[in-house]
């Protein structure tokens, strides 16, 4: 049986409160900041579910050269309670672990590789319900 799960686009960048006020604006979102500052999600209804994260290394894209910092990245929120058991159905699916770290509670993250190399990230979804408004 498959695990609830809602994809998240985060993208990085070294100042999340502008970054996220300009996509809540662009997109007629609401901004709402989690238990981080670091961490900021814009939510526009049921159609856009993006996530601003602080990284203070974040290098602006030089597309198309692909070797500058990563700029974006797949987070799959999940229900607290069930990482354990959507990390097996990631693996038996053909995923590979890049970097799990037993951090349990609300701040569980581990990250894969797709059968293709890309990589995702399962995350703790800090205990609200998927896909319900706070």
């Amino acid at each position: 049986m498959a695990i609830a799960k809602t994809s998240v686009l985060v993208l990085d960048c070294a100042e999340p409160a502008a970054l996220a006020d300009f996509y809540a604006q662009f997109l007629g979102g609401e901004v709402r900041i989690g238990s981080s500052p670091d961490y900021i999600e814009v939510i526009e209804s049921d159609k856009v579910h993006l996530a601003i994260r602080r990284d203070r290394g974040a290098a602006p894209p030089s597309w198309p050269r692909p070797d500058d910092s990563q700029q974006a990245h797949l987070h799959f929120l999940v229900p607290q309670d069930n990482m354990d058991e959507a990390e097996r159905e990631a693996v038996s699916l053909g995923a590979r672990p890049l970097r799990t770290r037993e951090n349990r509670g609300p701040y569980d993250a581990r990250r894969y590789a797709d059968p293709a190399g890309h990589p995702f990230v399962l995350a703790a979804s800090e205990g609200h319900a998927l896909g319900q408004a706070n």
